[in-house]
């Protein structure tokens, strides 16, 4: 009986030790860009984020004529009020915000449909538009997004809200923002949730395989994207962990000790 019983309890302390042991084990996909064998890969030739519905943008034109561009740009006021009344006061330049059909109102030109461009071509059509009504004729207009954001959430470093500061941000780029992946978080599996055209798509990205990634929709990030980190086997098993959790290594680190104890007392 007394062998039995230190048998039994040397079994479950063996299982517990491979339990933790495989528990403990590293990650396989650790390693970023694990398809060495790719020297050269061909990237889009304009992967510029472009204007969508719900943009806010910066449109400032400027001329030798300071008079003349004014009438372009919208002053932000703000009213200051007083005992016997109310003072609008300039303050900066305000923005324009995309429509749901894509458009904006611009003082003078009117209706301009914009969705689909680029800042650049935004910036190249105002000022034709300008100088083919002979309206400024020395025109230099600049566009600047002003609420373009992404996303980043799941298993990194810095989790939050990032701002996109130029037209082209590639997925690298944003976790790098993040402060990179944890050591739980699954490079094979990064998933980006974006808006397109009224519909919410997903797509999986491998940060294993540089191949695949940058041939990924996914690659260059648009404004409102969400990037996602899934967490590992292991960190989703020590998620769940609670005092009544069998998947618990505690718990049966704690069972292999008591029955090995007992084991011991019985032998002796």
């Amino acid at each position: 009986m007394k062998k039995h019983i230190a048998g039994y309890a040397a079994m479950v302390l063996t299982a517990s030790a491979l339990l933790i042991a495989g528990g403990c084990a590293g990650p396989k996909n650790l390693a970023y860009f694990q398809d060495v064998d790719r020297t050269e890969l061909q990237l889009p030739s304009d992967a510029s984020i472009r204007i969508q519905p719900g943009d806010k943008l910066s449109i400032v034109v400027k001329s030798r004529d300071p008079k003349l561009s004014e009438m372009f740009n919208l002053p932000v006021t703000t009213n200051r009020l007083g005992q016997m009344s109310s003072v609008a006061v300039a303050e900066g330049i305000s923005g324009y915000t995309v429509g749901k059909d894509g458009d904006i109102d611009f003082p003078v030109i009117g209706s301009m449909k914009i969705a689909g461009m680029t800042r650049g071509e935004l910036a190249a059509f105002i000022k034709g538009e300008l100088m083919g009504r002979g309206l400024v004729k020395d025109p230099v207009v600049t566009v600047e997004y002003l609420n373009a954001t992404f996303s980043v959430l799941g298993e990194v470093n810095r989790q939050g809200r990032f701002e996109m500061d130029k037209d082209e941000v590639s997925i690298l780029e944003a976790l790098a923002l993040a402060g990179d992946l944890t050591i739980q978080g699954r490079r094979e599996n990064v998933v980006v949730v974006r808006t397109e055209g009224g519909k919410i798509n997903r797509y999986v990205v491998d940060l294993t395989d540089l191949g695949a990634l940058t041939s990924s929709p996914a690659y260059h990030l648009r404004q409102g994207d969400v990037v996602y980190v899934e967490p590992n086997e292991v960190r989703k098993r020590q998620a769940t962990v609670n005092g009544n959790n069998v998947l618990s290594w505690g718990f049966w680190v704690s069972v292999a000790s008591l029955l090995t104890s007992i084991a011991v007392l019985i032998v002796k």
